[in-house]
């Protein structure tokens, strides 16, 4: 059974290996999957060419203001050269359950 858990927002910068795409702002809902289990969807602004270059590319990590690192990928397709916008999907290093507030 999945569990709202609560939400993330912030800003941060969009890294690809060892290049740096571009400052973004993200906001993720937080949800449980199962015990220890924390996964989070989402929104990630950011300039649209540089959210252009982000599709397709593997290893994206969203290093945030705070000190965190999400490991990020685009689960939708670009749609629009113009948009500032994509939804994202993190499974990797979101804190635990317990951390999250409604």
């Amino acid at each position: 059974m999945m569990r709202f858990l609560g939400k993330l927002r912030g800003k941060g910068t969009l890294v690809c290996g060892d290049e740096t795409i571009g400052p973004a702002d993200y906001d993720l809902d937080g949800y449980t999957t199962r015990p220890g289990e924390v996964v989070a969807s989402g929104e990630l602004r950011m300039p649209p060419a540089d959210l252009q270059r982000s599709f397709g590319r593997r290893d994206l990590r969203l290093l945030t203001s705070d000190g965190k690192v999400f490991h990020v990928r685009f689960s939708g397709k670009p749609s629009d050269s113009h948009a500032d916008a994509a939804h994202v999907d993190v499974t990797e290093g979101l804190p635990p359950a317990k951390e999250w507030r409604h």
